[in-house]
């Protein structure tokens, strides 16, 4: 068992390292910013860092929905991740995702929504 729970514990941080890495890479390719020095930065500077990421990853959704050549999903995520991060917000966010796909129920199709026909 504790082999298991080792194996676990690495493939966890191996996990948050992967996601650490492409969250780097796509506030600076994307920004021009360092992510740990936006991660120590407090008070307005923190505030404008948010903005700015704020209106870059609008740009991106506007690139994804202009079907541009250039947008890349990824980067997106990624880009989000980090917001989530400097807002102080990436714990919460995932509990709530790991609760909601707990308790998530399954779509009703057209038919039986405008049919009335009850869920299984």
């Amino acid at each position: 068992m504790r082999l298991r729970e080792e194996a676990s514990v690495f493939g966890s941080r191996q996990a948050e390292a992967t996601a650490q890495a492409r969250q780097l890479a796509a506030l600076q390719l994307a920004c021009g910013i360092d992510l740990s020095a936006a991660l120590e930065a407090d008070g307005e500077c923190r505030a404008n860092l948010v903005r700015r990421v704020e209106r870059i990853i609008e740009r991106e959704r506007l690139k994804g929905v202009q079907r541009h050549w250039s947008y890349d999903l990824n980067r997106h995520i990624a880009l989000k991740q980090v917001l989530d991060r400097l807002r102080g917000r990436q714990a919460a966010n995932e509990k709530a995702t790991k609760a909601k796909w707990k308790t998530a129920r399954p779509n009703r199709n057209g038919a039986e929504r405008r049919r009335g026909l009850p869920t299984t």
